[in-house]
């Protein structure tokens, strides 16, 4: 892991790096180096896209793009040391104007996460063709991930005015 850390640290400028507990080791770097990083890695034998998060700093007005990437296990009976590790690259960009160029032709599992975060959070990424909503029925002033996403008025926006089973039934005789 310290030698991995170390590679990173020479290789790419302006990044921070950061052991945590159980193999895990974290990377912050400015938005511009993330998909250098990724292919670097992936290069590294880390071919495995674990998820794409996104964490909303409002008071900041950022929104940070967490991935997680790990290595495939090789054999059946022992981890290597790199099969161990998980690595946590983080990112942040603007909230105002949340765009990101698309991870997808370095991952392809990459097209899901994204869809998700462009529905939750409104993020575009750049190049993904496939942005279609993923679980939502309906689209949002304010993508509903976020922290200003007020649920309490939207709930009583949308289903107050549904009227309950009692007074349909009322209705009808």
């Amino acid at each position: 892991m310290n030698k991995l850390k170390k590679e990173l640290k020479s290789s790419f400028k302006g990044i921070r790096t950061g052991i945590l507990e159980d193999n895990r080791l974290a990377v912050s770097a400015p938005k511009d180096a993330v998909l250098p990083i990724l292919s670097f890695l992936k290069n590294k034998g880390y071919e495995h896209l674990s998820l794409i998060s996104c964490v909303d700093w409002i008071e900041e007005k950022e929104l940070e793009l967490v991935y997680v990437i790990t290595s495939y296990l090789q054999k059946n009976d022992e981890y290597a040391d790199n099969e161990r590790l998980h690595i946590l690259l983080k990112t942040r960009i603007s909230r105002e104007n949340p765009e990101f160029k698309t991870l997808v032709p370095i991952f392809k599992n990459a097209e899901p996460y994204e869809r998700e975060l462009h529905e939750l959070f409104g993020i575009n990424f750049e190049g993904n063709k496939r942005l279609t909503p993923l679980l939502l029925e309906r689209a949002y002033k304010i993508p509903p991930f976020r922290k200003d996403f007020n649920t309490r008025e939207y709930v009583k926006e949308k289903f107050d005015k549904i009227s309950f089973v009692e007074e349909k039934k009322n209705e009808r005789a």
